[in-house]
């Protein structure tokens, strides 16, 4: 990939609401070359989508979001995609990861409660042919997501030492 389209990519991560004329100001490029390579890189699927990042904390809503450590055996041929694809068509699955280390796959999932969520791992997932075992993490508090911290720093009232 060439460079314009990496700086274009990184600009666009920052913040998904630039204008093509905006980056092509701020590589000192024209505007026709910016907006042709994200033309290009949406239609080869490099640019997948445009998303926002929302603090749910400041919005009365009680989403569960739960981090799942899944083992399971790699299935012969397919490894350990088969299984994947399984998890990620869940509707409530945000995220499916392939890890190393003590597990296999890291399985993001959304509900409404907790009690949602464990009926999802012991009634969906757990049951799958090749998984081994399941470990539950619920996320309490995000303090940074993308890059973005959440929470309101305040500022340093303390006086001004020298010596």
């Amino acid at each position: 990939m060439d460079t314009l389209k990496l700086k274009i990519l990184e600009l666009l991560k920052e913040d998904a609401r630039r204008s093509a004329a905006l980056i092509a100001t701020m590589l000192g490029t024209a505007e026709a070359d910016v907006a042709r390579a994200i033309s290009e890189m949406e239609a080869d699927k490099v640019i997948v989508k445009y998303a926002t990042v929302v603090n749910w904390s400041k919005v009365d809503d009680e989403k569960v979001t739960a981090l799942i450590e899944v083992q399971i055996t790699p299935e012969r041929g397919r490894g350990f995609d088969a299984i994947a694809e399984r998890i990620y068509l869940y509707p409530e699955v945000k995220s499916v990861y392939l890890m190393s280390g003590a597990y296999d796959l890291l399985v993001e999932i959304e509900g409404s409660s907790l009690k949602e969520v464990a009926s999802f791992v012991s009634n969906k997932l757990s049951p799958i042919d090749r998984v081994l075992s399941t470990k539950t993490n619920f996320i309490l508090k995000k303090y940074k997501q993308d890059g973005i911290i959440f929470e309101d720093q305040e500022d340093d009232h303390r006086m001004l030492v020298s010596p």
